[in-house]
């Protein structure tokens, strides 16, 4: 599997072309939903460890449903050193079958499930994780990025 075509909405207001992110590692997390607890510490952990990211020449990317307004508040109450982009129509969470049917309040609901994707220079899928448990995960991340 390779880097998916795609164009995204992103924070900073700069849409990213994901072909174009070849010629450089990229990490591409999703989460369920801006302001939750767990996608909150999820994307604590990949900021406090962005600049580790960016010294192993890879960039960090963190995708989910959201609105863009809605990423921009939550990049600015995190101080998020990485942009967020928004998969409203879920191009992307369908290139990369994140989207699963989900047990939330005795309910099945279609949401995303907390998955990363760890995407090579040349644009092929090095790792994924899927089921992702937020708790020591931006490290395991970072170091197999390091293994590249």
């Amino acid at each position: 599997m390779n880097l998916p075509e795609l164009t995204l909405p992103a924070t900073g207001g700069n849409p990213v072309a994901l072909g174009a992110l070849k010629g450089g590692k990229a990490v591409i997390y999703f989460y369920p939903k801006d302001n939750t607890p767990g996608c909150t510490n999820e994307t604590k952990d990949f900021g406090a460890l962005h600049a580790e990211f960016a010294a192993a020449g890879c960039q960090v990317f963190g995708v989910s449903r959201d609105s863009l307004k809605s990423h921009e508040n939550f990049k600015a109450k995190l101080e998020l050193p990485f942009e967020l982009l928004s998969d409203a129509d879920e191009a992307l969470c369908n290139a990369l079958g994140v989207i699963k049917m989900k047990n939330m309040y005795g309910k099945q609901v279609r949401g995303i499930e907390r998955s990363t994707f760890v995407f090579a220079a040349d644009g092929s899928l090095a790792r994924e994780w899927r089921g992702v448990k937020v708790p020591g995960h931006a490290a395991e991340v970072l170091e197999f990025v390091r293994s590249l």
